[in-house]
C-alpha cells in the first residue's frame, strides 16, 4: 500500500470531486448532483443544503485542480495556506466503519472545508513521502481529468471519467492497422 487507507481515500475522493468539472453536463450542477456527491464518497458532519454551500464546494475543483500538478514548493504553500485559513487541528477520531484515523477539523465546520481540509491533509501525506508523481491528468489527448496512481508499478495513465482508456487503444488500433494496410 502506497498510502494509508484513509489518505487514498481522499486522494481518490478529491480527484473525483475535480472531475465532476471536467465532465459534460458539469458533474456537480445542482443540490442533488452535491448530495449524491456527498453520499458517494461518505462525507459526515453538518450541512446547509444551500445554494452557498453549492458554489463553496464547486470552487475547491480549480484550487484541488492546481494542487495535482503543482510542483511541490506551490503544493505545500497550497496545502499550508488550506490548513491555516481552516485553523485545522488534527484529531485521531473513530466512527461509522472507520477505525482511527485523522480529521482537522470539527463535524460542524461547513462541508467545503472539511472537504479542503481533508483533501490537504492527504497532500501532506503525498509531499511527505515524495509522491507527487502519482497525481496525473489523463493522458488522453481529449481529457483534462485529474486521477491518483495507486498501481504498484506506477503505471496508471488514464482516469475512471469516460472510456479515455478504451478510446486511446481503439484509436492507436486502427492507426496501426490503416498504416499496415498502406
Amino acid at each position: 500500500m502506497v498510502f494509508t487507507h484513509d489518505t487514498q481515500h481522499s486522494l481518490v475522493d478529491a480527484a473525483r470531486l475535480v472531475n465532476t468539472a471536467e465532465v459534460h453536463p458539469d458533474g456537480l450542477s445542482s443540490m442533488e448532483d452535491l448530495d449524491a456527491f456527498v453520499r458517494s464518497v461518505g462525507y459526515t458532519g453538518s450541512r446547509t443544503h444551500s445554494a452557498g454551500e453549492l458554489e463553496a464546494v464547486r470552487g475547491l475543483r480549480p484550487v484541488l485542480k492546481e494542487a495535482w500538478s503543482a510542483p511541490e514548493d506551490r503544493a505545500v504553500t497550497m496545502v499550508n495556506k488550506i490548513l491555516a485559513d481552516a485553523g485545522a487541528i488534527p484529531q485521531l477520531v473513530k466512527h461509522d466503519q472507520w477505525d482511527y484515523h485523522l480529521h482537522a477539523t470539527s463535524p460542524d465546520a461547513p462541508l467545503h472545508v472539511r472537504i479542503s481540509v481533508e483533501a490537504a491533509m492527504a497532500l501532506v501525506d503525498v509531499i511527505r513521502e515524495k509522491q507527487l508523481d502519482r497525481l496525473r491528468t489523463c493522458a488522453a489527448e481529449d481529457c483534462s481529468a485529474v486521477l491518483v496512481d495507486l498501481s504498484k508499478n506506477r503505471s496508471k495513465l488514464f482516469c475512471d471519467t469516460g472510456n479515455c482508456a478504451n478510446r486511446t487503444h481503439v484509436a492507436a488500433y486502427r492507426a496501426r492497422k490503416s498504416a499496415a494496410a498502406s
